[in-house]
This record gives C-alpha cells, sequence and structure tokens, in this order.
C-alpha cells in the first residue's frame, strides 16, 4: 500500500504559500509508516517547531489500474475519506532552500491522518463535495471539490501514468487555503459533505 499525496491542487492555497501554479499535478509519496493509527492522538515529532494541519479529501484506490483514461477512473474508487497531511513546515522550507526534497517534512511516521471512509454512492456530488476542518472548535479550512484545479478522476488518470495504482492505495487530494500551525492540547475534527469524520486530539 502507498500514500500518493497531491500539492498545489487550490489556487487560494497556492497563493497563502507564495507558491507558483503548477501546469500539471504535484505528486509526492508518503510511506504506510506515514499513517497515524486512528485510536492514538498525534504527536508533534521533536524535530519541528511548527507542525501545520492540511486537511484535503481521500480516496482509497480498490483495483489495479495503469494509464487509465480519466473517463474510466470512476470504476477504480468506491470510497472516499477526509484526512490530514501534517507537514512539518519549518523543516520543509529549510530543505525547499536548498532545493532538496521534502520527505522529511512530508513523510514522518504518522503524518498521514485518515479519517472514516464512505461509500461514495452515499456522499451527495463528489464534483462540489463540501468539506471543512475545525481546530478547538472554529473553522479554520472549508472547501468544496469544485475548486480543486484537478479533480478526483483527473488526478486518477495522471497519477496512473507513473505509477500501477494497487488495492488500498490511498490519495490524498489536495489542500485548500487555511493551514496552520498545530499545539499541544488542539482538538482537531474533521466534517465531509456534512458528516463528521474524525476527531483528533494533538500532544
Amino acid at each position: 500500500m502507498k500514500i500518493i499525496c497531491i500539492g498545489r491542487n487550490y489556487a487560494a492555497h497556492i497563493d497563502e504559500l507564495n507558491n507558483s501554479r503548477p501546469d500539471s499535478p504535484v505528486v509526492f509519496l508518503k510511506p504506510d509508516t506515514a499513517i497515524a493509527q486512528s485510536n492514538l492522538p498525534f504527536f508533534i515529532p521533536e524535530f519541528s517547531n511548527d507542525v501545520h494541519y492540511e486537511v484535503e479529501v481521500l480516496v482509497k484506490i480498490n483495483r489495479i489500474g495503469k494509464h487509465i483514461q480519466a473517463k474510466f477512473a470512476h470504476k477504480y474508487y468506491d470510497e472516499i475519506g477526509l484526512g490530514i497531511d501534517f507537514t512539518a513546515r519549518d523543516v520543509q522550507q529549510a530543505l525547499k532552500s536548498k532545493g532538496l526534497p521534502w520527505e522529511k517534512a512530508k513523510a514522518f511516521d504518522g503524518s498521514a491522518y485518515v479519517g472514516n471512509w464512505v461509500k461514495k454512492s452515499d456522499l451527495t456530488d463528489l464534483n462540489n463535495l463540501p468539506f471543512s476542518l475545525h481546530k478547538n472548535g472554529e473553522v479554520v479550512q472549508q472547501a468544496d471539490t469544485s475548486l480543486m484545479l484537478w479533480g478526483i478522476d483527473a488526478l486518477i488518470a495522471h497519477i496512473s501514468q507513473f505509477f500501477t495504482l494497487k488495492i488500498g492505495d490511498i490519495i490524498f487530494t489536495g489542500t485548500p487555503e487555511g493551514v496552520g500551525s498545530v499545539a499541544k492540547n488542539d482538538l482537531l475534527e474533521g466534517f465531509l459533505d456534512g458528516q463528521k469524520s474524525f476527531s483528533l486530539t494533538v500532544k
């Protein structure tokens, strides 16, 4: 199982981090050790003083595929979720400034939190799917999938040009604006299509 993540997929988030808009999806990977245990809190790693939350819509792949056309991509998943791509922002900025890869900042143990999975047939509209993240009861990120630069099916088509998708692979589809730092004892709650997807404490 692999975790495939998409960066810079929401225009407002690109602007808030002063990044350039890409011509094609920005793709990076996390190892399976990045998956956080759902029954445990998120522990801020010792090597960072500025870990950010990034809430994202998730897609779980349900069949093997390579070179998938966008018009057939819907056949390769039947569950949608919500999760957090935790990012050690200070580490990431230091690495980017030297032109180095981001893995230490993006792929550390516990950096990929996955909430409850929902059958896509139970959701209203995958192309206009609302989601949000609340921190200590305050909405800090709120968007819907219509704001993606590349939608779910387009992402699957693009990713499968480079990587064979396998059963159980998870795609993190990118985060909207509003990312920010976490602190000990924060409570993070995610909502997908009006339903709570997860509740997570920070330690």
